[in-house]
């Protein structure tokens, strides 16, 4: 009798931490080939105290992890903004969906938002917008998310995917557009 070998190369949990909405994107990579897993949001607003949404954010990654078994996560840092009370609540997020990971012995890597943007878009300024369309085109899903949270996050795991390959990062830079669609032919929404 032969072994049942494994399809799935790995699964990837992105996450778009927040406070008030947290996204999440989960695609599994089978030969170079990207496929979607899930996608969406978790709803944190109605949840007054600050401690309660970071338990809620802690129990919904470990259940996400057990679901779908992850085998890598891949997490948006927070970006530097004009009001440190934000910066601090946004990385207390950040901090506990990694230690959700932790518990699981599910590595965890962090992405600056500009690195994420230049993996999928080939611009690190990009907007939500132009993230969520090549995100949709990249994975080929049917409907749209209602919040650009949920295709953040993915794009947060498909970059992380691209670094790991060494398909987009730092080793190669384009000049726009034109140089970037011509190495990246599949790439054009």
């Amino acid at each position: 009798m032969s072994a049942k070998v494994k399809e799935v190369e790995k699964i990837i949990l992105g996450i778009d931490p927040g406070t008030s909405i947290m996204g999440y994107g989960i695609i599994s990579v089978f030969k170079g080939e990207i496929k979607l897993l899930a996608m969406g949001v978790i709803q944190l607003a109605k949840l007054g105290d600050h401690a309660l949404r970071l338990q809620r954010i802690f129990e919904r990654t470990v259940t996400l992890i057990d679901e779908f078994k992850v085998d890598e996560m891949a997490i948006e840092a927070p970006f530097y903004g004009k009001n440190a009370q934000s910066m601090l609540k946004l990385g207390r997020a950040q901090g506990v969906a990694m230690a959700a990971s932790m518990t699981r012995e599910v590595p965890a890597t962090e992405y600056m938002p500009t690195k994420v943007k230049k993996a999928i878009t080939g611009k690190g300024a990009a907007s939500k917008q132009q993230v969520a369309a090549m995100v949709k085109s990249i994975t080929q899903y049917k409907e749209d998310p209602n919040y650009l949270d949920a295709t953040d996050a993915l794009a947060v795991a498909i970059c992380h995917h691209f670094q790991g390959n060494a398909q987009v990062g730092n080793k190669k830079s384009y000049s726009g557009w034109g140089s970037f669609l011509k190495d990246n032919p599949g790439r054009k929404a």
